[in-house]
């Protein structure tokens, strides 16, 4: 029997992206395709999505929802089977999905994502004509309220999956909106959506799932823990039967070397010397010197829990072992400043482009040696399976998914040839310079370098490995719901 999916997210890749959330939303789907689950994904009626529809068909109407019209259209974009939610008043504005070109948020955050999350939970409770699903997944804080509405509403008996992308995002709000969510008074409480006196989006969906599931193993792990738990450690623990860590995957169809049309040159892990082109052009866009010293490459948001303050105290000493850096990223207006005024002093040594550019992530995956992920937590990960797949050494602090997905280069690795990159303590400047110091040393040692490269793009994280782990989770609760 194929089992009938509705996923709730706040982006979706190729519509609508702001990190790696929009990745799983987009590939997921396919992937499940393979194991018997037939998925229909409910997103935003942002202008990027909505200028993508085409043909779509008006599957229901809203005259109130909370104050606002709003429609859902159902069409198809790129192999993906969406349910747009189209309410202008709430999605149809400049700036990113959660606030404005300054970074502030939306203040009306709490309405915006209640609608996503009350239109989720209709189309739990009475689907659409011909079509109801078996079973809810939902992501983060912007749709976790999802699973309280069904919770506390007609479709409770339907089977509910949250899961965790990044725990540090948790859509906490005053108390005063609780009477306008459209809740039954039940639902105010420990048991319900309050949250230290006010109210938690992702609270209320974690307390009100059937599963939780977060996008690594060791992530599962930590947020059972004081330090990772974001004050949410109590409620995970004691959910502890019900909380799953699956490793996200890679869509192998976008991130792969030997054909992908970003990159000047293609090539595999047989022919590892092609990456020579894709060094070069790299070397050129980003004012980098044409010599034989590594590159390290960051694609990261530039923020604490990046452990980019740690990266920019680093830089001087990178440059002083000759290495070069080329970085992609955007983020807190301090640690952009400051690598651009490393940038200005080590010029032809250092290169930044601020700001997101998709093709141009691919050019550095393809054309540097290695990454640096120095990240203080870090729930998944995906640039480092990136990097993996593209033979881009991985260089990550030893956290959540990292861990999982980095075999260090230690001897005993090294000489099995398991080795895929380099390992170090997170949160410890001397740990981070001593990574740096390892990488520009195995540099030098070809052999060794093109071994770990070949270890790294022949490791399978592929999504399909993932989908089957969900597939199996949702027949498990389906049977329990029975």
């Amino acid at each position: 029997m194929t089992i009938k999916l509705l996923s709730v997210a706040s982006e979706i890749y190729p519509l609508i992206k702001t990190g790696g959330l929009a990745d799983v939303a987009g590939a997921l789907p396919g992937a499940l395709a393979g194991h018997g689950v037939a998925a229909r994904t409910l997103v935003p009626g942002y202008p990027s999505v909505i200028s993508r529809l085409g043909k779509a068909k008006v599957v229901r109407r809203y005259d109130d929802l909370f104050g606002a019209p709003a429609t859902v259209l159902a069409a198809q974009v790129a192999g993906l089977d969406l349910l747009v939610l189209d309410a202008p008043d709430y999605f149809a504005r400049e700036g990113g999905p959660y606030g404005d070109h300054g970074g502030n948020d939306w203040s009306d955050n709490w309405r915006r994502f209640a609608a996503l999350s009350r239109v989720g939970a209709d189309m739990a409770e009475g689907g659409l004509k011909g079509w109801r699903p078996d079973i809810v997944h939902v992501h983060d804080w912007q749709a976790a309220m999802t699973a309280a509405y069904m919770r506390f509403g007609p479709a409770a008996s339907v089977p509910k999956v949250v899961t965790i992308h990044n725990l540090a995002f948790q859509g906490r709000f005053g108390a005063d909106i609780f009477p306008r969510l459209g809740l039954p008074p039940q639902a105010w409480g420990v048991d319900g959506v309050e949250y230290y006196g006010g109210i938690g989006y992702l609270k209320a969906g974690l307390v009100s799932a059937d599963a939780i599931t977060t996008v690594s193993p060791t992530y599962a792990q930590e947020i059972r823990s004081s330090v990772h738990g974001m004050g949410l450690d109590g409620l995970i623990n004691g959910r502890v039967d019900r909380l799953h860590g699956i490793l996200n995957g890679v869509d192998t169809d976008i991130w792969n070397p030997a054909a992908d049309a970003l990159i000047p040159k293609a090539y595999h892990a047989r022919a590892l010397g092609a990456r020579a082109g894709n060094r070069r052009a790299l070397e050129r866009r980003f004012g980098l010197e044409a010599d034989g010293a590594p590159i390290f490459i960051i694609v990261s948001r530039l923020t604490w829990q990046k452990g980019m303050d740690l990266m920019v105290d680093a830089l001087d000493h990178l440059v002083g072992m000759g290495a070069k850096l080329a970085v992609l990223g955007s983020g807190d207006h301090p640690l952009e400043g400051a690598l651009l005024g490393a940038a200005d002093r080590h010029r032809g040594r250092i290169g930044v482009q601020i700001g997101y550019d998709e093709p141009l992530s691919h050019l550095l995956q393809a054309g540097g040696d290695a990454i640096l992920i120095p990240s203080r937590f870090e729930p998944c990960g995906l640039t480092q399976l990136y990097a993996l797949r593209y033979g881009c050494v991985p260089v990550v602090a030893r956290v959540g998914g990292l861990a999982d997905t980095v075999i260090d280069a230690n001897e005993a690795a090294v000489s099995a040839g398991a080795a895929t990159g380099v390992v170090f303590t997170p949160s410890d400047p001397l740990a981070l310079h001593g990574a740096i110091n390892r990488v520009v040393e195995l540099h030098r040692d070809k052999p060794v370098w093109q071994a770990m490269q070949r270890a790294g793009m022949r490791a399978d994280f592929s999504w399909p490995h993932s989908a089957a782990r969900y597939a199996d989770l949702y027949r498990s609760l389906i049977a329990e719901a029975a």
